[in-house]
Formats: C-alpha cells, structure tokens, sequence
C-alpha cells in the first residue's frame, strides 16, 4: 500500500510539473455565426483548454424516424475539454498557433432544449443530449477570423430512443476578446 502510495505521489509531481508554462491562450471569447452564439475557451493546462459554447446550434433530432434527413436548429450549451497536441510542431514549421491554432481531441457533452414540437403526429418534449469524444482542428488570424471543426460519436440520450449518432460542430466567427499567453507567434 504504501508503494502504491509513493508512485501515486511521484506520478502526481510530474502531473504539477507539466503545468508550468502554456501553449494555448490563457482565455479567448468568440462570436460564432454559423451556429449563432458565444465561445468562451480557457487555458487550464499546457496544452488543454475547457471550451464552452451557448449558442442556437444545429443539431441532429434523434427524435425523428431518420434523424439524418432533417436538422434543426436548437438551443444548446456545449463544453469539450480540447487536448492539443501538435502546437510544438506547428511552431518548429514556423506556423502560428496564436487563438490555439492546433489541432485537438476532446470529451464533448451537449444538452440541447428545444421547444415542444410534434413529430409523427405525437408530442415531444423535454431536453437532451450527447457525450462522447471528438477530434478537430481549429484556427485563428490575427485580425481575429477564426474557426474550427471536430467530428466524432457520441451516446445521446432523452425522450427517445437512446443510441449512438455521429457529432459534427463548425464554429466560424472572430475573437473579441483574449487574455495572450501562448508562447507561439
């Protein structure tokens, strides 16, 4: 026990080592157009940040017979914890990776809140949502332009039958507000 108590704090040391410096910014607000809406992305690592996005996002409804032939928009709050992994080499390839310009895996989870709506000629109700793990890249300019792209899977549950459907989000907008920490260009 008291090995494995010793490894544990040995392993812990190299975890609290880890975390002194940062690639990614230290925070970052976004306007996004595509899926109407506020970004909110906070650096909580080396190269992790939490992302946070409240918008009017389309979305499958698994609710439907073929949730594939129709989306919709809903109202949605998203939040990934984004682990980039390639800022170090996008710098040595003299490529910015100011706005967390890098590419990322990230646990995803969703709540959507649509309105009542019918379907099939029965009525629906309630919210529901995902969780599940993307990967995606995103970039930003210096003039603030920015975007990114994940795709993935994901478990959704709520007033349907619950199952696994595929998870795409696109985010296109500017930054209107940073807090610069990475040390890239």
């Amino acid at each position: 026990m008291r090995h494995l108590f010793i490894s544990f704090l040995c392993l812990a040391s190299f975890g609290l080592h880890a975390q002194f410096g940062k690639n990614c910014e230290l925070r970052q607000w976004k306007i996004n157009l595509v899926n109407p809406g506020l970004e909110y992305e906070l650096g909580i690592g080396v190269n992790q940040t939490l992302n946070v996005r409240v918008a009017w996002q389309l979305a499958l409804d698994p609710v439907l017979q073929n949730p594939y032939e129709e989306l919709t928009f809903f109202p949605a709050l998203t939040l990934q914890t984004r682990f980039y992994h390639n800022f170090e080499q996008r710098g040595r390839n003299g490529r910015q990776i100011y706005g967390n310009s890098a590419n990322y895996m990230a646990p995803t989870i969703a709540l959507f809140s649509p309105d009542a709506r019918l379907i099939a000629g029965e009525l629906v109700d309630g919210v529901h949502g995902y969780g599940g793990l993307v990967y995606g890249l995103q970039r930003s300019y210096n003039s603030g332009f920015s975007f990114s792209v994940d795709a993935g899977a994901a478990y959704y549950v709520g007033p349907f039958e619950n199952g696994i459907y595929p998870v795409v989000n696109f985010s296109l907008g500017w930054i209107v507000s940073e807090k610069r920490w990475c040390v890239g260009r």
